[in-house]
């Protein structure tokens, strides 16, 4: 018999049970870490792209349940923005417009003493242009005209108003006004652009 084999079996129950001990945790260990650990490793894994699914999942379904609401505010957004287009005049139609403004005042009784456009100016996707306006006539003639242009179906605004020179004539009181009114128009794509370069210059400058 081999001298190990013989050592071995001349030992002491408690150092057998203790070799065999060690040698099952040994084997233990290594089926752990060779074949048991990689697959604990590669479940984890599994389970956190399972999880990302999952939460995906969950807000295409919310996103989904909510398309309705969403696509309602979409059609509100363009219904809005097409309104505000039909209130901004084009350049060709500014002309009209002022012509739109005079006639305003003139059925109001006023006397235009000044009407001068100014030059326009330009922001973002729109340019204002304003327009200094010198009238003279009764106070309700000039009511009934700052009324007039706020119902034009373009957009006008008054500012900058200023009363002088006030007097009676034939019974009426008369005053002379001083004011900018103010309209805006749409830029087309090359003005924009044209504006954006202007901006851009400005700021390396």
């Amino acid at each position: 018999m081999h001298p190990q084999v013989e050592k071995l079996i001349s030992m002491p129950m408690k150092q057998k049970l203790a070799g065999l001990g060690l040698i099952l945790i040994l084997i233990g260990a290594g089926f752990y870490f060779g074949l048991e650990k990689p697959k604990l490793d590669e479940l984890k894994g599994l389970q956190a792209k399972l999880e990302k699914v999952q939460a995906d999942v969950t807000d295409t379904r919310r996103l989904a349940n909510n398309l309705p609401k969403f696509k309602a505010e979409y059609e509100g957004l363009k219904r809005d923005l097409d309104n505000a287009l039909t209130e901004l005049p084009n350049s060709k139609e500014i002309p009209a417009l002022l012509t739109s403004i005079t006639s305003a005042g003139k059925s109001a009784g006023l006397d235009f003493l000044v009407f001068r456009p100014k030059p326009e100016i330009p922001k973002d996707f729109y340019a204002e242009v304003p327009v200094d306006i010198t009238v003279s006539g009764p106070f309700f003639g000039i009511a009934n005209f700052f009324v007039a242009v706020g119902n034009l179906p373009r957009i006008v605004n008054i500012s900058n108003v200023a009363f002088s020179d006030i007097k009676s004539d034939r019974g009426r009181n008369i005053v002379k006004v001083n004011c900018q009114a103010t309209t805006f128009r749409f830029l087309d794509k090359k003005e924009i652009k044209d504006t954006k370069d202007t901006k851009d210059a400005k700021k390396k400058n």
